[in-house]
């Protein structure tokens, strides 16, 4: 025989729906926000939005006729602007473009400590690096680290020391 619930508990279980759950695609989705350091989840559910329309537009363009010219240039400007977003490794076809996912993103926006990419200080672990601006990122001056790998590559000036 099951026991009566007390008031707290029928209360507690008037905010709970049972009927429509939210389902999480929780143990998969823990371990990408722990692997890049995502603060926050609203910013994993943009990337998988934009993810699955970047999937749904190479489908459009393929569904196009292949003596279409418009197929052509908008082939040839969706592989270059994904290429250039460090999206996708090569611009061999648009088939690459089906592969990009949440994780895609998260890879290109991995920043942890402190940065510089170029003059200005990025603090934002959402920031996108795009393949051009891959060469110009380099560390802060008081980021640790630089002073770590300094250190062991026995490259760090006496002047930093003083600091």
């Amino acid at each position: 025989m099951v026991r009566k619930l007390k008031f707290h508990e029928k209360k507690l279980l008037k905010k709970v729906d049972f009927i429509s759950w939210d389902v999480d695609n929780n143990l998969h989705e823990v371990k990408i926000l722990k692997k890049y350091y995502i603060q926050k989840r609203e910013d994993y559910t943009k990337y998988n939005k934009l993810s699955r329309h970047i999937r749904e537009l190479a489908r459009k363009v393929k569904e196009l006729d292949q003596k279409d010219p418009f197929r052509g240039e908008a082939t040839s400007q969706l592989i270059e602007k994904l290429y250039n977003m460090g999206l996708i490794e090569t611009k061999r076809s648009l088939e690459l473009a089906d592969k990009v996912n949440a994780t895609s993103f998260c890879s290109k926006k991995f920043i942890l400590l402190y940065i510089r990419v170029g003059p200005e200080v990025v603090k934002d672990p959402a920031f996108l690096v795009t393949r051009n601006m891959e060469d110009f990122v380099t560390w802060t001056d008081t980021s640790a680290i630089r002073k770590h790998v300094l250190d062991y590559n026995e490259m760090r000036d006496d002047f930093d020391l003083m600091n």
